[in-house]
């Protein structure tokens, strides 16, 4: 395959190295404006070290970063830089940019949750402490903003509307959070679940790779018409695989981490499966899995009886039917792209990325 049907992996080693170029101790000490400092001292003594700024921030950025995961933003993001036709190699930094947001989203994410386990080890508030993690968490979000400094092309226009897009997608993000933190299952009427998911998922899941398509876009020099139709491809990509992974949840996490599996059981969060038994079950057969949801939070087992009695019944409500219909709205999304971008070698990528995907999502 030529160059350009190549998409390259920041791989967890490079993308942890960013933390460096980030906390450089020199740097840090400009940004401190210690000539302020009443006492001579401030401005005499040596720099504060890199293992000094490492305990402070660097520790838990490094840490959530160089875990393995997907990075199926980062790709999303390289390859809209290509279907826009963008000149020469996508930026490092633009994978980057989506990397670190979504790893800070995580960290925050499992405090929220009360999640004990995150990509294999355990989570960064259990590993660091909460003040640690989740000041590390907040310092990601503001990290990916300096990061449009380094990206190309370096022009005021470009570099406004990234920074543009990146708030209006954060801002997004923590909407949807925000209804999944303030909702239980149990408490809603059958008739608000699917909007609710609806809107929270597009929210939450949908802007984030959204953002990815978006930036590659922008930075590839895409027309407005073409930007348009990534966007609104990563978006659908990103409902699907949150659809994939709520379903996947009820069988087993989705990175075969069991102790993840019923979280979102566990916690009463209104996920696809509970949109689509809204939809499915009549109202005494929905209000009896709502009445269960609640025995199963109010249970001191965070992987009880119950909570494995629970995902059956969901399962058994759903049938297939949660995996076909987000397979349906992939291969949607997919033709869609494909109509307004033509066919050509990147898309072909796109395809083994989405089929890469379902796998990985079970």
């Amino acid at each position: 395959m030529n160059r350009r049907g190549r998409v390259r992996r920041l791989d967890e080693a490079r993308l942890a190295a960013l933390v460096d170029e980030a906390l450089t101790p020199s740097v840090l000490e400009q940004q401190a404006h210690l000539d302020d400092w009443p006492l001579a001292s401030g401005s005499t003594a040596a720099e504060l070290t890199a293992e000094i700024w490492d305990h402070a921030l660097g520790d838990v950025a490094r840490d959530i970063l160089s875990r393995p995961s997907r990075q199926f933003r980062a790709r999303l993001a390289e390859l809209s830089f290509r279907l826009a036709n963008g000149i020469g190699e996508p930026p490092r930094w633009l994978a980057g940019i989506v990397e670190v947001i979504h790893a800070g989203s995580l960290i925050v994410d499992d405090i929220q949750d009360r999640s004990l386990e995150r990509r294999g080890a355990a989570c960064a508030h259990l590993t660091h402490g909460l003040g640690r993690a989740l000041n590390g968490a907040n310092w990601m979000y503001f990290w990916a903003l300096q990061m449009v400094e380094r990206l190309e092309p370096d022009t005021p226009l470009v570099r406004e509307r990234l920074y543009r897009v990146l708030i209006d997608a954060m801002a997004r993000c923590h909407l949807g959070q925000s209804l999944d933190l303030s909702f239980a299952v149990w408490r809603l009427a059958r008739a608000d679940v699917n909007r609710l998911v609806a809107t929270s998922t597009m929210l939450k899941t949908g802007a984030l790779m959204e953002l990815a398509a978006r930036l590659g876009a922008i930075v590839g020099g895409a027309p407005a018409e073409r930007e348009e139709a990534l966007m609104r491809f990563g978006r659908r990509l990103g409902v699907g695989l949150q659809m994939l992974d709520d379903f996947g949840n009820l069988t087993a996490g989705s990175d075969g981490n069991a102790a993840k599996a019923r979280e979102d059981l566990r916690n009463g969060t209104p996920t696809w499966p509970w949109a689509l038994a809204a939809e499915r079950l009549d109202a005494s057969a929905f209000a009896a899995l709502q009445a269960a949801a609640r025995a199963v939070a109010d249970s001191d087992d965070a992987d009880s009886a119950q909570a494995h009695a629970l995902a059956a019944q969901l399962r058994a409500a759903v049938g297939f039917e949660g995996r076909r219909r987000a397979s349906r709205y992939l291969e949607k999304a997919f033709d869609d792209l494909r109509a307004a971008v033509d066919d050509r070698p990147e898309i072909a990528l796109v395809a083994a990325e989405i089929r890469r995907l379902e796998v990985a999502y079970g």
